[in-house]
């Protein structure tokens, strides 16, 4: 069987640091109340608070070829205040894809997948724990293989909302976008994705979340939807604090011959909190 060294290697950094960081004394961890409060800010997808997270996603056992694919979203969130009502939320989403035995026995693609820029404006004023978000998202087409990539183009619109209350989290995010430009060649983008969520988090900082992702591709008719299932918390990589994440993802639709029967996600996010 195939493993893919990218995902191993991530689990080892983030398994291995998170020990090192135990085994420092004076590492000091986040007071409750702080971690209490970024935890609430990290449970919001467009919290006012800059993060830099890694997302690493391992799928294995895929299609008629028992394949396995590794995608490493690099995804900074990074905040910018407009006036004392409103901001705007900016992220930006690069895969970086390794996959094996996926569009053949023996294949191997690698490289940038294409990427997503969002951008919400959001409320500052919050009422009712009721946080939304309306915007645009953005397809460029950075894929470095045309396996892993639209050659398109492509906009339209997103939105998200949610409502926080007494460590609960929970709400929806979703955009849909259609190609504007790009290789005349390939297939036009028609997609919308839908992201319901719900997370608790604990005093520590400690929270489990629930969510799942569905792509509708139009286009094509076809359907792709995980459940991931994480758990996580807050610690400190000496002075900088990191949220660490992991669980199982679980392929319950997905295009013939493209099903995940086994699927891992951890995250490290860097935090950078407002001073």
């Amino acid at each position: 069987m195939n493993i893919l060294k990218s995902g191993l290697l991530f689990f080892l950094i983030l398994f291995v640091g998170h020990s090192l960081n135990l085994m420092a004394q004076d590492a000091p961890k986040p007071a409750a109340d702080d971690a209490a409060a970024i935890a609430k800010k990290l449970a919001n997808p467009i919290g006012a608070l800059i993060s830099v997270p890694f997302q690493n996603n391992t799928d294995v056992d895929i299609g008629d070829y028992n394949g396995s694919r590794n995608t490493l979203n690099f995804q900074p969130i990074v905040p910018f205040s407009l006036n004392a009502k409103y901001s705007l939320i900016t992220r930006y989403i690069v895969p970086v894809i390794a996959q094996y035995d996926i569009t053949g026995e023996g294949s191997r693609e690698s490289g940038l997948g294409d990427a997503l820029v969002s951008g919400w404006i959001s409320n500052n004023v919050v009422k009712n724990g009721i946080v939304w978000g309306l915007g645009a998202a953005f397809l460029v087409p950075t894929a470095t293989d045309e396996v892993l990539g639209t050659k398109k183009f492509g906009t339209g619109p997103t939105i998200i909302v949610l409502q926080q209350q007494k460590g609960w989290t929970y709400g929806l995010l979703a955009n849909q976008v259609w190609s504007v430009a790009g290789d005349e060649n390939r297939s036009d983008v028609n997609q919308m994705y839908l992201q319901p969520f719900i997370t608790h988090n604990w005093k520590s900082g400690a929270g489990l979340t629930v969510n799942s992702e569905m792509t509708q591709n139009w286009e094509a008719g076809t359907t792709n939807a995980f459940i991931n299932i994480m758990a996580g918390g807050l610690t400190k990589f000496g002075n900088q604090l990191v949220q660490l994440q992991v669980g199982p993802r679980i392929n319950v639709a997905a295009p013939e011959g493209n099903k995940s029967r086994f699927g891992v996600r951890a995250a490290v996010i860097f935090v950078f909190p407002k001073k």
